[in-house]
């Protein structure tokens, strides 16, 4: 039905990105990580420090640290998702020429980044709710030293 090369370099083409999106999730992990570093920081000397700042100095960092978080939130489950759905194609191709152990390694990836994509994404998520949280409260300290 679908043939021709247009669709064939489609093909390749989409199963080339597979690795680029798991070298992305793998990125993701390794960013999230040290924001929580990062957060850890601020919940225990960051925050403190910036207090007895200006309020522009302070506007600047916490909109560069909720814009990294935010943008960790949204990519994770959507490389996730992209790792699931690229393996399916050659998993159901395997399924129809009876191949069960073709099919069993192309869900195992494709479970395994949705998991990693939906923990990125979950716990980026959580990270910015609190440090939206903490960044309101200083700011309001703020406020009232002026």
């Amino acid at each position: 039905m679908f043939q021709g090369y247009f669709i064939d370099i489609l093909h390749v083409f989409v199963g080339v990105l597979l690795y680029p999106v798991i070298a992305g999730l793998i990125i993701a992990v390794i960013l999230l990580l040290a924001e929580c570093g990062y957060a850890l920081a601020e919940c225990f000397y960051t925050l403190k420090h910036y207090r007895t700042k200006s309020v522009e100095r302070f506007e600047h960092y916490a909109s560069t640290r909720l814009e990294r978080s935010d943008l960790l939130a949204r990519c994770g489950p959507i490389l996730g998702l992209m790792g699931t759905l690229i393996p399916l194609g050659p998993g159901l191709t395997a399924l129809g020429d009876g191949d069960i152990a073709v099919l069993a390694a192309a869900l195992r990836v494709a479970f395994d980044t949705t998991v990693v994509g939906l923990l990125v994404g979950l716990v980026a998520f959580v990270m910015s709710r609190v440090r939206r949280r903490w960044y309101e409260q200083t700011w309001q300290v703020l406020a009232e030293q002026q």
